[in-house]
């Protein structure tokens, strides 16, 4: 395990004329909604952009405390957000200890 945050997704601009590439993380949010859909069938979806901020969000806070063995101002660096911001955000999703 590394204590140096994560290095930028690469680069994912597209050749003149050609639609934007997407990163591998796109693909995996657009494999997985599309799959969310197709089991939906005919059941319209409901409040999918809050599911998916939610669900993004906790997954996100949950794999860099881990990276960072818990030290929360190297994670509020990682994320790139203020540790206050942080504690907020972890006490939202219950991942407190």
């Amino acid at each position: 395990m590394t204590d140096t945050p994560p290095t930028a997704a690469p680069d994912t601009k597209s050749l003149p004329g050609m639609p934007p590439a997407r990163s591998r993380i796109e693909d995996c949010v657009h494999q997985t909604l599309r799959t969310y859909l197709e089991d939906l069938g005919d059941t319209p979806p409901r409040g999918m952009h809050e599911m998916v901020m939610r669900v993004a969000e906790r997954a996100l806070l949950e794999l860099v405390l881990d990276r960072t063995r818990g030290n929360q101002s190297r994670a509020a660096e990682w994320l790139g957000i203020n540790r206050n911001t942080l504690r907020r955000k972890l006490a939202e999703h219950r991942l407190l200890p």
